[in-house]
């Protein structure tokens, strides 16, 4: 995989960076504003799939299931 949590947080650090900068002010600001919250939807959708994830492999790990659908992305003989 490409990208990690790491990742993300970095980004998300970033961003707060960008927001906390008082020399941005007025339309740039406005526009910072707006992709901040891009930022956070897609972050909030990341962070929903890494905890499905974590999810399928504490229930494969626990013995509950043998199988969980592929979609998930979790293959029991990896876990």
């Amino acid at each position: 995989m490409k990208n990690k949590l790491e990742d993300l947080n970095n980004h998300l650090f970033a961003q707060i960076e960008r927001l906390s900068d008082e020399d941005i002010t007025g339309e740039k600001l406005t526009e910072e504003i707006e992709r901040s919250k891009a930022v956070s939807s897609v972050a909030d959708r990341i962070v929903g799939n890494a905890g499905l994830v974590l999810k399928a492999h504490t229930v494969i790990n626990s013995g509950h299931a043998k199988s969980l659908p592929k979609m998930i992305g979790v293959n029991p003989d990896d876990v």
